[in-house]
Order: structure tokens, then sequence, then C-alpha cells
């Protein structure tokens, strides 16, 4: 008899609503409500992380990718202003139903590979491996061994604020 430990099922539980919101994201026609479900797709996975130990790693996912990313993706779609019509000739697609089936039937086959591939014994964890989403170890490779990467990913966000702010002041220009 197998028992589940509250980790399990807490991972479980995660995974499965990290699938549903990802589903409803792609599946939703108002952007504004796409949005909202990328942002619940967004904390369960930091819910994911947090059961694997990397408590690191789910803290950025929430403050980078709910926080700031999505501001960026919400303020997109207001800007874009779609309208109706516009809207209407996106929805029907049978490009976007053929892509629908072949992602379900991925899926599918996924989901019973992993079922028939399951190990049956317990498998020992690394302790180098329970380090890998810490703070320590993240900072200790990020200012290492990724140094010159990390200096060139912030030159490349500085470039891309400086860039946002000069288009909204054009656009500001040319309104008044």
């Amino acid at each position: 008899m197998m028992t589940l430990s509250t980790s399990t099922i807490l991972f479980t539980l995660f995974a499965v609503g990290a699938v549903t919101t990802a589903l409803l994201t792609i599946t939703r026609k108002n952007p504004v409500t796409s949005a909202i479900s990328l942002v619940a797709h967004f904390f369960m996975l930091a819910g994911l992380y947090l059961t694997l130990q990397a408590q690191f790693v789910a803290a950025v996912q929430v403050l980078v990718y709910a926080g700031a990313i999505m501001v960026l993706v919400v303020f997109v779609i207001m800007l874009l202003n779609l309208g109706r019509e516009q809207q209407a000739r996106e929805r029907g697609s049978i490009l976007r139903a053929t892509a629908g089936i072949a992602t379900g039937a991925i899926f599918i086959v996924l989901v019973v590979m992993a079922l028939i591939g399951r190990p049956t014994g317990k498998a020992e964890l690394d302790p180098a491996a329970l380090q890998i989403g810490t703070a320590e170890s993240i900072g200790q490779h990020l200012f290492t061994n990724y140094l010159f990467p990390f200096e060139a990913v912030t030159l490349l966000l500085l470039a891309a604020l400086i860039g946002a702010v000069v288009l909204a002041r054009k656009h500001q220009a040319t309104e008044e």
C-alpha cells in the first residue's frame, strides 16, 4: 500500500492547478481573463517550486512573473485595444483547433508514458541537488560563473526601459 505524504499531495494539487490554469489561459476569448488565468498559473508554479524546496525560485516567480511581467502584459493588451471585429476574426481558426487536438494527444501520450514508466523503488536525492534553489546557491553561481551574462542582461533591461520611455514620450507628443 502506498502512503502519500503531505508534500506529494500538495505537489499533485499544484501540478493539476498549473495545468488547469494554463489551459484556461489559452482557451479564454477575453484577453483580460486570459491574463488573470496566467497570473493564477504563475502562482501555481510558485507553489510547485515551494514543494520542491526552492523558496528563492518561488519568490522570484511571484515577484517577477506574477508581478512585473503581468503588469506589462495587461498594459500591452490595453494598449492594443482590439476591436470586436478583429477579435471575431481571430476566434474561428482551423489551425487553432488542430493545434489543440495535437497538444491534447501529446499530453495524453506523455501521461500514459509517465504512468507506465513509474519506478517502483524510492530514489535517493543527491545532497548537492537539495541546494540548487536556495538563495545562497543562486547568488554564488550568479556572481561567480555567470557574472558577465548577468551584467549583459542588466544592460539589456536598462536599454529596454530607456526605449519604453522614449516611445511613450513620442506617443505623448503626437497626441498633444
